[in-house]
């Protein structure tokens, strides 16, 4: 089905056609069209007109409503103020959009004009070890925004630059070499938990001696050269902490109700092959140069406290690789190998000077340009109740799991307060849904580059601006459809709306535009405060508006299709943003 066009770009439509045909010297006038609490829409674009024809701006107003013929979309126009318009639609067209919408399985979301091909960078781990509240807004973010790229017809590849490589692997690798059965389990069925205790233990173990014994410490860094240099015993016990890692990530991202596949995990290992040849094309066309041994790019407007100018290393003096040179063979095989138009990094803002650089660097070589970019989509902080980086009472990072399961449990609690004939079982399954619904929206529904309080007594409330205020909307809606009997949902553009059906129509409209800009901007903050909007909307229409016990059948009918559509409005939207909608509370 082609894309419904909103009331919103109708009314723009027409007022542009009556600007042309009023004030033809004008060319083609943006009306500056935007909601109003006076009308339904204001057009203010007449003020700037006049200005540029030397008119009054309210006789041109007042000429521009004279020359829009009688339709069935515009109820009523009025000139206000200096020349302002305020606009009212008619409820016919109100109830026949809606129903173009409601006709579409894609909600009359259109797909993107032009899609291209997007790679996602987002829920980076490290391998052997422990996934903390900071790895959580990459995940939350990163899975939203692949969501809703693919909804819009984008095709997405996902990418997990896990931290797979480095100089603390010589050391574990040496002490498993060593101590052969520390890896070992004790039944086929590994959990996630299983496989992290191990790493745990290993790893603490391993950091113990190797700051203790100077022959131990020597041998783990030969290992480190071993492993650099691809010796098959190295590189097969390497990829055993790879494996159980994967176990343990794997179960957290499960948990958080997200897919992973594991063709989609590509860490800085994969780039291992490319990284000479990366610094080999960079000095070689000049845009890294040696300074004092190491391989660096320098930029003007890069410079530490002392003023002087700060570089981007890409090969250090000794010989070994920089994060830069894995993130820029990244960026080659993502733009080369993948076809790759946008780059998106789901990266914590404290890195932007680096990845600033490093897209500075990349556009240098060629391998970004006009037609591939490469975006950050930098996020903030979590914080605790007290404004200060989340932290333990014994001061420790918090782990990622804990924080899940305090979220579930707490959302048990008000599952089971509320609960009138679910089983255990299905408390327990809608305690998920809701706990880490309560999660990823308290992350979502605040802008990306901000940094936010956890407050698990807040996300899991029913009151505010809660997943968990959006679910039981939700379910609510639900529970009328359920009692409806005969009574069909159907729309009636013949009838009368009142304020609340209005203002819930008028919003339920603007879903489709509200994607495409969340799609464009990457600010899926603006989609969970489309939705909280339109629970909001939804309550005011259930209080004041009886649907079931309405006057008349078609009235009755009228007011199941706007809850239908409501329902399945909030069901996508909440998907796209990664959350379940369960359809009883």
């Amino acid at each position: 089905m082609a894309s419904v066009p909103s009331l919103a770009s109708t009314v723009q439509q027409r007022l542009a056609d009556a600007l042309s045909a009023a004030l033809p010297e004008a060319g083609s006038a943006d009306p500056l069209l935007r909601r109003s609490d006076r009308a339904d829409f204001q057009a203010n674009g007449i003020l700037a007109l006049a200005k540029k024809l030397k008119g009054n701006p309210r006789e041109l107003a007042t000429k521009v409503v004279a020359s829009i013929p009688a339709n069935d979309v515009l109820e009523d126009i009025e000139v206000s103020g200096p020349g302002f318009l305020n606009i009212t639609v008619s409820d016919e067209a109100i109830i026949g959009t809606l129903a173009a919408r409601a006709a579409d399985d894609r909600l009359g979301v259109p797909y993107a004009e032009r899609p291209g091909t997007t790679v996602i960078d987002y829920a980076q781990p490290n391998v052997a070890k422990e996934m903390h509240v900071g790895h959580l807004r990459s995940a939350v973010i990163g899975d939203a925004m692949v969501q809703i790229l693919e909804f819009a017809g984008e095709k997405v590849i996902r990418r997990h630059h896990i931290g797979d490589w480095g100089t603390q692997f010589g050391m574990l690798i040496q002490f498993l070499i060593e101590h052969p059965h520390e890896l070992d389990h004790k039944g086929e069925d590994v959990s996630g938990e299983e496989a992290m205790s191990n790493l745990n233990r290993l790893y603490k173990a391993s950091r113990a001696l190797f700051d203790s014994d100077e022959e131990f410490k020597a041998r783990s860094r030969d290992r480190v050269v071993a492993l650099q240099s691809g010796d098959a015993e190295t590189r097969a016990l390497w990829q055993r902490f790879v494996d159980e890692s994967k176990i343990y990530f794997y179960s957290v991202f499960n948990k958080l109700d997200m897919r992973i596949d594991d063709p989609d995990v590509v860490g800085e290992s994969g780039y291992n092959d490319m990284l000479d040849e990366t610094c080999r094309l960079l000095e070689e066309s000049g845009v890294a140069v040696r300074s004092e041994g190491a391989l660096c790019v320098f930029f003007d407007d890069v410079k530490g406290p002392d003023g002087n100018p700060v570089p981007l290393i890409v090969k250090k003096s000794n010989g070994g690789y920089g994060y830069a040179a894995t993130d820029l063979s990244a960026i080659r095989d993502r733009v080369r190998n993948l076809g790759a138009d946008t780059l998106v990094y789901v990266v914590d803002a404290r890195q932007s000077l680096h990845f600033k650089m490093v897209f500075e660097t990349a556009r240098r070589a060629g391998w970004l340009n006009d037609r591939v970019h490469a975006v950050q989509l930098a996020f903030g902080t979590v914080l605790g109740k007290d404004g200060k980086p989340f932290k333990t009472r014994e001061g420790e990072t918090v782990r990622l799991v804990d924080l899940l399961d305090e979220a579930i449990e707490r959302a048990a609690a008000v599952v089971r307060e509320k609960s009138v004939d679910l089983t255990e079982d299905e408390i327990a399954e809608r305690a998920a849904q809701v706990g880490i619904g309560a999660i990823k929206y308290a992350d979502l529904s605040t802008s990306a580059s901000r940094d936010y309080k956890f407050d698990l007594d807040q996300m899991v409330s029913l009151n505010g601006d809660t997943s968990v205020y959006l679910q039981y909307a939700y379910a609510r809606i639900k529970s009328i459809i359920r009692k409806r009997g005969t009574a069909q949902p159907a729309p009636h553009p013949e009838l009368a709306l009142a304020p609340a059906e209005r203002a819930l129509g008028l919003h339920l409209d603007q879903f489709a535009e509200t994607l495409a800009e969340v799609a464009s901007t990457y600010e899926p903050h603006k989609l969970a405060a489309y939705l909280y909007q339109l629970a909001s909307h939804y309550t005011t229409f259930y209080a004041e508006c009886p649907v079931l016990k309405a006057d008349t059948p078609e009235q009755v009918e009228n007011r199941l299709f706007l809850c239908e559509l409501t329902a399945r409005t909030l069901h996508q939207g909440m998907a796209l943003l990664g959350i379940r909608t369960p359809e009883r509370l």
